[in-house]
């Protein structure tokens, strides 16, 4: 007669000689990995970020730069404005970029092109991350963007403060 090995037991009968789960090398192997993959991906997460934030400034340059068009039409002049305009007319000018100032990424402002009268030109300029908006938000490569009314666009952390038409990408589509 054989004898069978019963090998080692739990307190309930269970046998122990099995292995179940996994060792600590596995788990230190799958926990560099993933940190492997989060150095790469959490950038690349933020540069996503910055751009889709940059898009809402320009939508928000364009969109006020329609309504000042707008303006200009029944008025011959267009009308300065940022948060701390007294003007009722200019207070009815949004000053952030979305749906709410606390949450938007830049703060607008309209004032007369360099060297021009209202009646003229107007620039208007969207600045990331003040003290009116969104604080944490920056955005280190293209800073303030421009728009005015002839139709130039700029960024102001660009070297001139306008968009090159090798860089206009970056910044500007």
């Amino acid at each position: 007669m054989s004898r069978r090995k019963t090998g080692r037991r739990n307190i309930k009968g269970q046998n122990m000689d099995r292995r179940h789960g996994f060792t600590l090398v596995e788990l230190l192997i799958v926990v560099a990995i993933m940190g492997i993959l989060a150095s790469i991906v959490l950038p690349s997460y933020g540069g996503y970020i910055v751009r889709t934030r940059r898009t809402e400034g320009q939508v928000a340059l364009i969109e006020a730069m329609q309504r000042q068009e707008r303006y200009f039409s029944g008025h011959h002049s267009y009308i300065a404005f940022s948060a701390s305009a007294d003007d009722p007319e200019a207070a009815g000018f949004p000053w952030w970029s979305g749906d709410r100032a606390a949450t938007s990424a830049y703060e607008l402002d309209g004032h007369a092109c360099p060297g021009r009268t209202l009646a003229d030109c107007i620039e208007i300029r969207a600045r990331p991350g003040t003290t009116r908006v969104d604080t944490r938000f920056r955005d280190p490569d293209c800073g303030a963007l421009t728009l005015d009314s002839l139709g130039n666009h700029g960024a102001e952390g660009m070297p001139g403060g306008r968009a090159s038409s090798g860089r206009t990408g970056r910044c500007w589509p």
